[in-house]
């Protein structure tokens, strides 16, 4: 029997994690990348004998593919995924293919924002209840690459929303959805509609036996429900209102009321990671927690010692009385909104880079109350300029990190926060946002 084609579309971590998984599975496996691979995933390639090509896609060596895993970065209308829609050949996601070949049950958190956080925090909970789990997705090592090389019984995985649009039989036993907030627009026809339909995909093929974690305070979220028919027992969490079978806020204290019999209290001072959106985050992995009869001593320890994420709301230095804060993972409105709701002192914001189809809007009015200056650091600011001219007396242009933190640091006083919160993508001059966190950090480093 002739063996089954799969071709791989990128070959960045999830490319070559599903490459690694198909050859191990039996399949004729081809890897191809429209830019250059980077030599750490060429080398596992080549040491694996895996066919591959880069800076192009040869269309005759991935049209008589069986099926297609592609990359979550390439958007259905590049000219290749259309050519296989028009051929009828399945094209899936790396998660969708992995899931196949596991029986590890899986937590998938979605959301604009806050998922890198609420996916490390799960993880961290959960290993030290002594679960045997893995930790995968937009984050850590490729999901297919773990499921072919580990033997975890649980694995926590952040899921975007260009995962979900390619994810079809797969079933997440616990689902969290924290938030919808407009993000990649631009994918989705500028439709919110679309991108609020791509996240509640979460919840496809949930049985009732399953969990549904979402926030009772999220309008857009509440509004895709009424649309959406939800099998699994539904676990709200909100701070403005108490809930049944969730989480809620009540005064200082975290309240987690899934099983009435062992009722979670926790004060929001104990948390490690503080903010307003923090306690969200906190909550959602709290109730994943409490659904998987995790100790309430082992989860109150676990919110009170975990570290911040790098480039999240990160505390770089405190220079001459001038805190200076790293939030380069900031490549949304919505991120840099959190950031500046978060911080209690005047402002010189940092920000700028690739937008999105940004709407710039729900800035104004922290904008308004904190920002004294901002510093923008990309190529083109026309939008920042003209979004923040009345606001703001101070709007500088910069084009390297460097040169932004040196006109930050003269701008600051005392008592101030020098924030770097782009609100927008990486692309124009840094290779992703982790490269703009760490120049940055060492532009900051060296004042």
């Amino acid at each position: 029997m002739e063996k089954q084609r799969i071709v791989i579309l990128g070959a960045g971590e999830s490319g070559v994690g599903a490459a690694i998984l198909a050859q191990k599975q039996g399949f004729d496996v081809f890897v191809s990348d429209f830019g250059a691979i980077a030599d750490r995933y060429k080398e596992t390639l080549v040491e694996l004998n895996i066919a591959f090509e880069e800076k192009q896609h040869t269309v005759a060596s991935i049209i008589n593919a069986n099926e297609v895993i592609k990359s979550p970065g390439i958007a259905d209308s590049v000219s290749i995924i259309k050519e296989l829609k028009k051929k009828n050949i399945p094209v899936i996601s790396e998660i969708e293919f992995a899931k196949r070949y596991t029986t590890a049950k899986t937590i998938c958190i979605t959301g604009s924002n806050g998922k890198t956080t609420t996916t490390m925090l799960t993880y961290h909970i959960l290993k030290k209840a002594g679960l045997n789990v893995g930790l995968a997705g937009n984050i850590g090592h490729s999901f297919a690459a773990q499921v072919a090389t580990e033997n975890f019984d649980w694995y926590v995985l952040e899921i975007s929303s260009f995962m979900l649009d390619d994810m079809y039989d797969f079933r997440a036993d616990i689902a969290v959805l924290l938030n919808i907030t407009p993000d990649h627009l631009d994918r989705y026809d500028y439709k919110m509609t679309n991108y609020a339909a791509s996240k509640m995909r979460i919840v496809q093929n949930q049985r009732p036996e399953d969990h549904f974690i979402f926030c009772a305070d999220d309008e857009e979220t509440l509004k895709a429900l009424k649309s959406t028919k939800v099998n699994s027992q539904k676990c709200p969490f909100s701070i403005r209102k108490k809930v049944e079978g969730g989480a809620y806020l009540e005064g200082n204290n975290i309240h987690i009321n899934i099983n009435p019999k062992d009722h979670l209290t926790m004060s929001i001072s104990e948390l490690a990671l503080q903010g307003k959106h923090n306690i969200y985050n906190s909550m959602a992995s709290g109730i994943v927690a409490k659904v998987l009869e995790i100790r309430n001593a082992t989860i109150r320890e676990s919110m009170g010692d975990i570290k911040n994420i790098e480039h999240r709301l990160e505390h770089v230095a405190k220079i001459s009385g001038v805190d200076y804060i790293n939030d380069s993972k900031a490549t949304n409105v919505n991120s840099t909104w959190y950031a500046l709701e978060s911080v209690n002192t005047d402002v010189i914001l940092i920000m700028g880079g690739v937008d999105k189809g940004n709407d710039y809007d729900m800035l104004k009015d922290l904008v308004k109350q904190k920002v004294k200056a901002i510093v923008c650091l990309g190529k083109n600011n026309k939008r920042i300029h003209e979004a923040f001219e009345d606001d703001v007396e101070i709007i500088v242009n910069t084009f390297s990190a460097n040169e932004a933190v040196q006109v930050a640091y003269h701008l600051a006083t005392k008592g101030n926060t020098v924030l770097l919160s782009p609100a927008c993508a990486s692309f124009d001059l840094f290779k992703n946002y982790e490269d703009r966190g760490n120049q940055f950090k060492m532009a900051v480093k060296e004042l």
